[in-house]
C-alpha cells in the first residue's frame, strides 16, 4: 500500500509524509526516500532515506538500510548505516551496524558487528558478537 497525494499542489521537500508497506506485501528493489518509511511487510534490497525508517513488529527487511534514524521492532538481516538506531523489545538485527547512537531495549536482539560513527571518519569496532536478550523471570 502506498499513500498518494491527490491535490493539485506540488509536494514540498520538507513534508512529514510517511510511506507504508503493509503486512502481506513484498517489495524487492531500491527505495530512495525524502519522507518517513514504515514497513510491516517484507522488503528485500536497499533503502536510502533522509528521515525516520521504522520496521514494525511484522516487518522483515533483508539488505541495506542507510538512514538518519532507524527503529526496529521486527527483523532486519543485512547492513545498517544510521545516525541513531533503536532496537525495541521485539526487534532483531542480524548483520553489521554503523551508527553514532545505538539503543537496545531489554529483550531486543542483535547479532553481528557494530562500529561507532565518528566525526573524523575513523570507525571504532565496538563488538564483533553481541546478543542481548533477557530471559523472562
Amino acid at each position: 500500500m502506498a499513500i498518494f497525494n491527490h491535490s493539485d499542489n506540488a509536494p514540498t521537500p520538507n513534508n512529514n509524509n510517511t510511506t507504508i508497506i503493509t503486512e502481506g506485501s513484498f517489495i524487492k528493489g531500491e527505495m530512495k526516500l525524502d519522507c518517513n518509511l514504515y514497513i510491516d511487510g517484507e522488503f528485500e534490497g536497499t533503502i536510502l532515506s533522509k528521515k525516520l525508517v521504522t520496521i514494525g513488529k511484522s516487518g522483515k527487511v533483508r539488505g541495506e538500510i542507510h538512514t538518519n534514524h532507524l527503529i526496529v521492532q521486527g527483523l532486519v538481516e543485512g547492513s545498517i548505516d544510521a545516525d541513531r538506531l533503536e532496537i525495541m523489545a521485539a526487534g532483531s538485527i542480524v548483520g553489521s551496524i554503523l551508527s553514532a547512537e545505538l539503543v537496545i531495549e531489554a529483550k531486543g536482539h542483535f547479532e553481528g558487528e557494530s562500529k561507532i560513527k565518528s566525526k573524523d571518519s575513523k570507525n571504532k569496532a565496538v563488538n564483533t558478537s553481541f546478543n542481548e536478550k533477557k530471559k523472562e523471570a
